[in-house]
């Protein structure tokens, strides 16, 4: 069990035969562990359809339950309120301006 469990940390969500190949372990197995693994609420399990070639292939796709992935590299730091900061001396303040009411009678 544990086995899987690593196995979906290191790799992120995959399906149960994806599993099975990168575990080593047979399919039936996989899916009994898996049940256990998702009763017991250390995964997260949700049954999907898949279209490959035009053909659907069902599976079982899991993912660890609590378990946020270190993140890529590559993203851009999350923007900052332009409230929060004070202006800084000499700097404009952001152009957008209140809207003025009109009041045609």
């Amino acid at each position: 069990m544990q086995e899987i469990l690593q196995y979906l940390k290191a790799n992120g969500e995959r399906l149960d035969t994806e599993i099975a190949a990168g575990t080593g372990v047979s399919l039936k197995n996989v899916r009994l562990l898996l049940s256990e693994l998702s009763a017991r609420g250390d995964i997260i399990m949700c049954h999907t359809t898949r279209y490959t070639g035009g053909k659907p292939v069902e599976g079982m796709l899991c993912r660890p339950s609590g378990y946020i992935p270190p993140a890529s590299p590559g993203r851009k730091p999350k923007p900052t309120r332009p409230e929060a900061a004070p202006l800084a001396a000499g700097e404009n303040p952001p152009l957008r301006q209140p809207r003025q009411s009109s009041s045609k009678k």
